[in-house]
């Protein structure tokens, strides 16, 4: 993973945490992998609420996307599937332009 993808998605994490401190306390004391499967399956953007990304790292070897539905479900997404990934690349350009703006 380059470097650039490695901030981005620090930046996000730390934004996460920022708005929301329970789930990513959370991620922050387990030492594994949050999901045990995936799912593929598209689900609509309007039944989604949030959607958090974490990296492969010492606690997980997989890259892992998370969201939650509006119903306060969590459902882990299956980082490869098409859908996904435009999902993905949405965050991380919503994530990039955050960043270059001027404070």
């Amino acid at each position: 993973m380059n470097g650039k993808l490695q901030a981005v998605l620090a930046l996000l994490l730390i934004s996460a945490a920022l708005t929301q401190s329970g789930p990513v306390a959370r991620m922050g004391t387990e030492l594994r992998c949050q999901c045990i499967a995936t799912h593929s399956k598209f689900i609509p953007p309007k039944a989604i609420q949030d959607v958090r990304l974490t990296q492969s790292g010492p606690h997980c070897k997989n890259v892992e996307v998370i969201a939650t539905l509006k119903d306060g479900r969590e459902v882990c997404l299956e980082p490869t599937a098409p859908w996904v990934q435009l999902i993905i690349k949405a965050i991380l350009a919503k994530a990039q332009l955050n960043s270059d703006s001027p404070l």
